[in-house]
Formats: C-alpha cells, sequence, structure tokens
C-alpha cells in the first residue's frame, strides 16, 4: 500500500462541498465584520475568518496534490464589502451561530465518511473549532438578550413507561392530544429559532437582489419560513409552552447587494439543506404522529422550493458542478 493513498471519491466530493461552504462564508464574514458596530462580535467574527483561511488552503493543496482542479467556489467578485448595512440588532452573530450549526452537522458526517488519516483530521480539528465558536456565539447574544432560551421545565422525580399505544397518536387514552415530551418541544423550538435568522436573512437577500426572478423567489421562501414559525408556534402554544422570542437580526431598509446573486442563491440553498435534514431527524424522534405529519408536509414544500432555487441557478450559470465520476458508458 502506498504510504499516501489517493483520495477517494468520498473524500473528494466532501472536500469540494466544504470548500464551497467555507469560501461563501468568508465573503459573508468580510462584508459583516467590515460593518460591524460592536467589538466583541467583531472579534468573533475575525477570530473565525483567520481559523478557516487555513482549512481553506489545506483543502486547495489537498485538490494541488491530487491534480484535480481547484472549484471556483466564491470570490471576491461575490461580495461588496463597503455596501450599505443590510441587517442589524445581532443579526451577523446571529447568522455565524447557524452556519456553525451546519458545520458542525456536515464535518461530523464527512469525518466518518472518510479513510485518509490527514483529511480525517482536518475534519476532526474543523470540527472542534466550530464547536467552539458556536459556544462563543451562543454566550454572546444571551448576553446581549438577542437568544431565546429553550422553556424550561419541572424536572421529572422518576423514570416512567409508556403504557398506551395512543401516546403515539399523539392522544391521550381519553381522546384529548397529549402534551408534547421534551424531545418533542427541543425540535419545534430549534426549528422555529433556525427559520426566525433564515427569514430575515432571506427578507434582506429579498430586497437587494439584482435579477427580478430571484427577488421574487428569495420572497416566496420568506412566506415559506414565516408559515413554519406559525404552524411549529401554534403547535407549542396548544400545550401552554412558550414559543421562541428573539429580540434581534432584523434586516435593514436597504436596497444595495453586498453579496451576488449567485452567492445568495447558494447560501438559500444550504439552508434549504439544513432545513430537510433537521426536519428528517426532528420526524425521527417525534412520538406524536401530529409532528411528522406537518414537518413531512413542510419537507415537500422546502424541497420543492430548494428545486425551483436550483433551476435558477442553472439557468443563470451559478451552479458549479460536482466533480463526475466516469462516464462508463460514453467512454464504451
Amino acid at each position: 500500500m502506498p504510504e499516501s493513498p489517493a483520495i477517494t471519491s468520498n473524500e473528494l466530493g466532501t472536500l469540494w462541498m466544504t470548500y464551497q461552504q467555507k469560501t461563501m462564508l468568508l465573503r459573508m464574514l468580510d462584508y459583516f465584520i467590515e460593518k460591524a458596530d460592536d467589538e466583541k462580535a467583531k472579534n468573533i467574527m475575525t477570530g473565525l475568518c483567520e481559523e478557516v483561511n487555513p482549512y481553506v488552503q489545506k483543502i486547495v493543496q489537498i485538490f494541488k496534490d491530487e491534480g484535480a482542479a481547484i472549484p471556483v467556489g466564491f470570490t471576491e467578485q461575490d461580495v461588496i464589502p463597503d455596501a450599505p448595512k443590510l441587517y442589524s440588532n445581532g443579526f451577523d452573530i446571529m447568522f455565524v451561530r447557524l452556519m456553525n450549526s451546519i458545520s458542525m452537522g456536515l464535518h461530523t458526517l464527512h469525518l466518518s465518511m472518510s479513510y485518509r488519516e490527514d483529511i480525517i483530521l482536518l475534519y476532526k480539528d474543523l470540527t472542534a473549532h466550530t464547536q467552539d465558536y458556536s459556544r462563543q456565539c451562543t454566550q454572546y447574544l444571551l448576553e446581549k438578550g438577542l437568544l431565546s432560551r429553550a422553556p424550561y421545565v419541572t424536572m421529572p422525580k422518576k423514570a416512567e413507561f409508556v403504557k398506551d399505544t395512543s401516546y403515539l397518536k399523539g392522544t391521550s387514552p381519553f381522546g384529548q392530544k397529549r402534551t408534547m415530551n421534551t424531545v418533542e418541544v427541543s425540535q419545534l423550538h430549534y426549528s422555529i429559532d433556525a427559520n426566525a435568522t433564515g427569514m430575515q436573512l432571506i427578507t434582506g437577500f429579498a430586497q437587494c437582489a439584482q435579477e427580478k426572478e430571484v427577488r421574487k423567489y428569495f420572497s416566496e421562501g420568506a412566506e415559506l419560513a414565516k408559515s413554519i414559525i406559525k404552524e411549529f408556534s401554534e403547535m407549542m402554544l396548544e400545550d401552554g409552552i412558550q414559543t421562541p422570542l428573539g429580540a434581534g437580526g432584523n434586516a435593514t431598509r436597504s436596497t444595495a447587494a453586498p453579496f451576488s446573486d449567485k452567492l445568495m442563491m447558494y447560501c438559500t440553498s444550504l439552508f434549504c439543506s439544513f432545513s430537510l435534514g433537521k426536519n428528517a431527524i426532528g420526524t425521527a424522534f417525534s412520538l406524536r404522529n401530529d409532528i411528522p405529519t406537518k414537518a413531512g408536509i413542510f419537507s415537500k414544500d422546502i424541497f420543492e422550493y430548494a428545486h425551483r432555487g436550483a433551476k435558477i441557478m442553472i439557468q443563470n450559470g451559478w451552479m458549479e458542478e460536482p466533480p463526475q465520476m466516469e462516464e462508463r458508458r460514453n467512454l464504451i
């Protein structure tokens, strides 16, 4: 066996995905750092930017060593740092926190799909630094009063077992809808919180996108996020459970684009993929069957929305193609 085996299709694909995500994040950080009016927030984002850059260079070096084409990703042409402020009131850190949530899941998954020691270590280090910045962002937002904690609950005094299959139907033996358990509440609370940030993000995108079709697409996305927030909030309120009450992260009145339409479309696509994955996890761990039913409906809507976005990206030449496997039929 060679000392350093060639990278597999798994590793090539995951490195390509990581490069796309990280170069997008760096361009957005360029803008958010330039517009930051809070020194602590600026330090968090600057530190993150300085730590992410070397990983991007490591990925570039791996591609070079393997004789693979370097992806285009996102460059300085995709950001206008001196554009007016598009978001206010702590949105920058709210966005970075949500991006870290996406990254933590992806890095762990990509690590489990890797074989070569240097790539495994790359994802291991990325996971650790992402976890650290997720903690920093959470503490910052809590200190500023910009993040709503999940509802508190009375601690259980003994372990209980489900006594009737009606538990799965979401009803009590007397036909009443049972109160959600803490696992189910955690999934709904997180979905509401993430969609609130996503709604503000995409609202800002809708205000400043250059192409009319893209502006319309973003507006539809904001409405979809609103409907998810509304439905899940009503489910929690029916059980007398407090819903997230975030106080920050507003889009301003600016209509000047700080990012290219290409970057904003990719960012929205990434958030759609994250939302689909999160809904799948929430469905898997929810035992009250009305929750997976609603999540399934929204998953269908999100998938169709993401599919329309992919068509727009292709039509405008914005969708970079992942590395392909050999076209055996054509070769033969």
